[in-house]
């Protein structure tokens, strides 16, 4: 009888260890540039980014992905982040790569953070939008989170969607459904254009510039080139990818007016000015 409760211990032991480590940064992520700049700590749990004058940091996931629901869980920099961009995005590789972006503009103490957002397809992007956030991203962690599937792509804060891209390449504009991305995060200097365009620059005296990753969700189909996407398996149970099929529902698109109303700040589907021959076709169908 000991022997069974010993066993039915260690097999309950190694449950626990198997789901805590699905968030586990040491599992999913490499640390892939910044020399010594980027840490993964207390045991895969938490995950650090650092800037100085000489280098900035990033990470790359270990696998690759063909659609899938990311969650995660930053906290800027905080203080002067004035020329500093944190970024978190997918992408293939290539000329003709596909991306999902997520960047932070940073900018003067007291000032707002810029959330800018951007999809690539075939290479082409020139599909940004702006916002500010409704409370202040540095002082703890917040969930960003970008749903792709082959009907959109949704990017959300906190579980309240930001903007929405459809799949509308029945109208002939290209989709990101074909090439398979890596999820990466990166912190650099970017003061010649990332805040008010470049007019203030990072200052030196506060570094280095921390970015810290608490937590972390992967829901996606892992690519292989030898095995394709891992949701085509008879495993895989239509429960576990119920986010495929996710879209917003009325709710969701109430969310995105109250968002796109009060704090969108930049929009390319409103840029007559860069768009003097007619905005993209996207524009008129969303």
């Amino acid at each position: 009888m000991a022997s069974k409760l010993q066993l039915f211990g260690l097999l309950f032991l190694s449950f626990l260890a198997a789901t805590s480590a699905s968030n586990n940064f040491n599992q999913y992520f490499d640390i892939t540039w910044g020399n010594g700049r980027g840490k993964i700590l207390n045991n895969g749990q938490l995950l650090t980014l650092s800037l100085d004058k000489a280098s900035g940091s990033g990470f790359r996931s270990k696998n690759e992905y063909l659609f899938g629901k990311i969650d995660m869980q930053l906290k800027l920099v905080p203080g002067n982040s004035a020329g500093t961009v944190t970024t978190y995005y997918l992408s293939s590789l290539g000329d003709s790569h596909d991306e999902i972006d997520f960047e932070f503009l940073g900018n003067l103490s007291g000032d707002p953070y810029i959330v800018h957002t951007n999809i690539y397809s075939q290479g082409k992007g020139n599909k940004e939008q702006q916002f500010y956030l409704w409370f202040d991203p540095t002082k703890d962690f917040h969930t960003y989170s970008i749903l792709w599937n082959p009907q959109s792509i949704i990017f959300s804060v906190d579980g309240t969607p930001l903007r929405e891209f459809k799949n509308f390449e029945s109208k002939g504009i290209p989709f990101p459904r074909s090439q398979a991305m890596s999820i990466y995060s990166s912190l650099w200097d970017a003061d010649n254009w990332a805040t008010r365009g470049g007019l203030v620059k990072t200052d030196w005296a506060q570094a280095p510039f921390t970015a810290s990753y608490g937590n972390f969700n992967i829901q996606a189909c892992v690519w292989t080139s030898s095995s394709g996407s891992s949701c085509s398996s008879k495993t895989q149970s239509s429960s576990n990818q119920s986010w495929m099929k996710q879209s917003l529902d009325s709710t969701g698109h109430a969310r995105i007016q109250w968002v796109q109303k009060n704090y969108m700040i930049y929009n390319y589907c409103t840029d007559t000015k860069r768009f003097p021959q007619g905005l993209p076709p996207e524009c008129s169908l969303a």
